[in-house]
């Protein structure tokens, strides 16, 4: 199958980049889009980024379209959705890229377009929002999962895999209960955790906020996605409650035991408990062994081309800025850069990074 008429539905910081990543990646490829807001879209028209501008999702235009990408809040995708069934083509796979995929699925049951649609995610992001902050290489090395509804030919599925992969991202195939349940645990929990702890050093310090003038190494490290978008967290919370609630029960189950354990000065039970958490933790293919201990990290925004990472490392090793670690972060939904770079020591790390900055690099210091 292809493709080479696309339409978007919202042009944020993901479709933006989306839209940007496919012309990159086909030129000769067409897209039309529809924003709410009008200086969006006739921005994108002037920069390049689309071809042409609809007026609606009800327009008649998206018709011409082999693949329509919705990027906008769920709601509105859903209501999207509604205007788009019946101006479709029957062959225009319809997919999207939001973080949660129950209530699309469900939605797009209910529609019965089922056999029509593949949910999609991809796991990446930044700190900053919309067009003006919209990068073609924004997915590159970053996983980009697809959740195929019931009666997708498989060669659809096979094709937005292909489109995945020629626009730098790592394809990955599940069903889309497996990916809100799998998201509850490594991403939506653990903010919720974060957020808990804070508040928690929030709620007990002193009227000196001792504890946040103490708060250093392991704890910093651990609440950083504390700093996550309220709005956004709201969103994910109201729309993956089920899994998030059983993931939590779980883990309320290992904290109470925890406690227990502590309580009761159950020596060999804290140990088991931190030594089966190293085991695991230090299993991860970017894991360091040992307990969690104070990092100095940089994040910088790199493009997926021959010698680029070797750039970086010859520009810090000019200066001998010793590296403890560097490496591509994967699933980057949370973080903002494509290069991870860790330093022993916080002197380095700044260094680094204003060196970086020098030679005009963007760059996020952990």
């Amino acid at each position: 199958m292809n493709a080479e008429t696309f339409g978007f539905v919202g042009l944020g910081l993901i479709g933006g980049s989306l839209a940007k990543a496919l012309k990159r990646a086909q030129p000769g490829c067409r897209i039309m889009a529809y924003t709410r807001t009008v200086r969006t879209v006739e921005e994108a028209l002037r920069q390049g980024v689309i071809d042409e501008i609809c007026a609606s999702p009800a327009d008649a235009k998206f018709g011409a379209c082999n693949c329509i990408f919705l990027c906008a809040p769920v709601s509105s995708n859903v209501a999207a959705l509604e205007q788009l069934k019946d101006i479709a083509r029957p062959d225009c796979i319809l997919t999207d890229v939001g973080s949660v995929k129950t209530d699309i699925h469900l939605a797009v049951e209910k529609m019965g377009l089922n056999g029509r649609f593949i949910g999609g995610h991809p796991m990446t992001g930044s700190e900053k929002s919309g067009l003006d902050y919209a990068r073609a290489h924004l997915f590159e090395n970053s996983y980009y999962i697809l959740t195929p509804s019931p009666g997708v030919p498989n060669e659809w599925v096979e094709y937005l895999r292909s489109l995945a992969a020629k626009i730098g991202a790592l394809p990955i195939v599940l069903d889309y209960r497996q990916h809100d349940r799998a998201t509850a645990a490594v991403s939506h929990v653990p903010h919720l955790i974060a957020a808990a702890l804070v508040n928690t050093v929030h709620d007990l310090d002193s009227h000196e906020e001792l504890m946040k003038t103490l708060a250093a190494g392991g704890f910093k490290d651990i609440t950083r996605i504390a700093s996550s978008s309220p709005e956004m967290w709201e969103q994910i919370c109201m729309t993956n409650g089920d899994n998030i609630v059983s993931v939590m029960d779980t883990f309320i189950c290992l904290l109470n035991d925890a406690r227990e354990a502590v309580q009761s000065g159950d020596g060999e039970a804290i140990y088991k408990m931190f030594e089966k958490s190293r085991d695991y933790r230090d299993s991860f293919a970017s894991g360091t062994p040992g307990s969690i201990k104070k990092t100095f990290q940089v994040y910088c925004d790199i493009v997926d081309e021959s010698g680029s990472l070797l750039q970086v490392a010859t520009i810090l090793a000019g200066q001998n800025i010793s590296i403890k670690n560097i490496g591509i972060v994967h699933s980057r939904e949370f973080e903002e850069g494509a290069l991870r770079i860790e330093f022993y020591e916080e002197a380095p790390a700044r260094a680094a990074a204003g060196l970086l900055r020098e030679n005009k690099y963007q760059v996020w210091e952990r």
